[in-house]
């Protein structure tokens, strides 16, 4: 079940995000400064709508729709709304979380009449990206590294 996110979340999500980013700890050069930009997904709320994922009445994936116009990274254009921080609980992932996440961010995009949405991630996430290009996202330019992890912006078009 999909739901806004409230601020009792807030824990929750951390550790959700966390769980989700473990795995990626001997790629980043500074993992806990990393962990750091992590734990602070819930002030997404504060420019954009975070959307939390239940099972069973736990928190099992979140993920932040930054809306058009809402500020955000200089390296995506300002006008496009954007998909931040998917994370899906390690214990739950196969389910078609992540999808149905991604899917509901589709939706408020469309709900806001963006022309296209976009995202930034990088080949290390072997599953997030795939599914990515799956769905239409398609690579659009380089992002800057994030601690030695290369990014890359991809931007799907919309109806």
């Amino acid at each position: 079940m999909l739901r806004d996110y409230q601020p009792t979340d807030a824990e929750a999500i951390v550790r959700v995000a966390l769980a989700a980013f473990a795995q990626f700890e001997q790629d980043y050069s500074d993992w806990p400064l990393f962990t750091t930009h992590v734990a602070k997904m819930p002030e997404l709320a504060k420019t954009g709508e975070i959307i939390v994922a239940e099972d069973g009445g736990q928190i099992v994936g979140a993920v932040a729709y930054v809306g058009p116009q809402a500020p955000k990274a200089a390296f995506f254009d300002p006008a496009w709304p954007v998909i931040r921080m998917l994370v899906v609980d390690p214990a739950a992932r196969g389910k078609g979380i992540g999808r149905q996440l991604t899917e509901e961010c589709l939706r408020r995009a469309e709900r806001d009449r963006s022309p296209a949405i976009a995202l930034h991630t990088t080949p290390i996430m072997t599953v997030a990206l795939p599914m990515y290009l799956r769905m239409g996202f398609t690579r659009v330019r380089e992002a800057p590294d994030i601690l030695g992890v290369p990014y890359a912006v991809y931007v799907k078009t919309l109806g």
